[in-house]
């Protein structure tokens, strides 16, 4: 039982760390139970479900006054109407390949080969992008143009591919379509909302009948984890990236991405 708590406070920790940060969570915990041997009932589907709602109500605490009042303002303010029509459009076409392709890309690319090499190919654009002498036009992620936000929405479905990361795609694409760091950071996480709780609720409606109170301490433990360690990374991470950009995230992904594959080639 111990080494299973252990395994849910890893896990829980991965989901919070990795969601929002331009790595992929999602290509993280496929590595994680690839080589550490995580594939067994206590860690399956039900679990992974819970613990990511950690990370939608860690996003949900620390934007909630803010969302609250651009709904409130949305009832007498064209801009905040816009800002809300914005988030949906850049939300919708994750929504449609998700329901045509889905099925196929976990069929066909949730495997650690993927992975790896997205890791490492996405690290090299987010070293491009820092490099960049870019000069950005938005600095305000409520009042970006509406061709800008389908744009993002549409550079969002790479990100089922694992490996690629959806905070790392929206948040490039806001760039070079000519937003500033912090805002292209800032609008990923409000994008995150919808984007999770959907993807959220669709898992959670095909796995219900799965749920069971078998392993509630560990389903807790990583719940918990997940939203205290989403909590910090959502908190700081607009003023990381002012600051240093995303070449520390860009490394990140280069190392993991090759020492999946030295491992994958000798067969561990």
């Amino acid at each position: 039982m111990i080494f299973d708590i252990l395994k849910a406070l890893l896990l829980g920790t991965v989901e919070g760390l990795t969601e929002f940060l331009p790595v992929s969570s999602t290509g993280h915990l496929l590595l994680i139970n690839r080589f550490f041997g995580f594939d067994d009932e206590a860690f399956g589907k039900t679990f992974a479900i819970l613990i990511q709602l950690g990370a939608i109500l860690a996003i949900l605490s620390v934007y909630f006054m803010r969302l609250w009042r651009i709904a409130i303002a949305a009832l007498t303010e064209p801009a905040a109407r816009r800002f809300i029509i914005g988030v949906l459009v850049a939300f919708l076409p994750a929504v449609i390949i998700g329901l045509i392709a889905g099925k196929y890309i976990k069929e066909m690319l949730f495997n650690p080969w993927v992975v790896c090499f997205t890791l490492i190919v996405g690290g090299a654009i987010l070293l491009w992008i820092d490099q960049l002498e870019m000069k950005p036009r938005y600095h305000d992620a409520t009042a970006f143009s509406l061709p800008m936000y389908l744009g993002i929405g549409l550079a969002q479905c790479v990100a089922m591919i694992p490996g690629v990361s959806r905070s790392g795609a929206t948040i490039v694409s806001a760039m070079l379509f000519g937003s500033d760091k912090r805002s292209a950071a800032e609008f990923s996480f409000f994008l995150a909302i919808p984007t999770m709780a959907g993807a959220f609720s669709y898992e959670l409606f095909k796995s219900y009948k799965q749920l069971s109170t078998d392993n509630f301490l560990l389903i807790s433990v990583g719940f918990v984890t997940s939203f205290f360690v989403a909590l910090i990374v959502v908190r700081s991470f607009l003023d990381f990236v002012s600051n240093r950009g995303f070449t520390p995230f860009a490394w990140w992904r280069v190392i993991v991405g090759t020492l999946g594959l030295i491992a994958l080639a000798l067969g561990k």
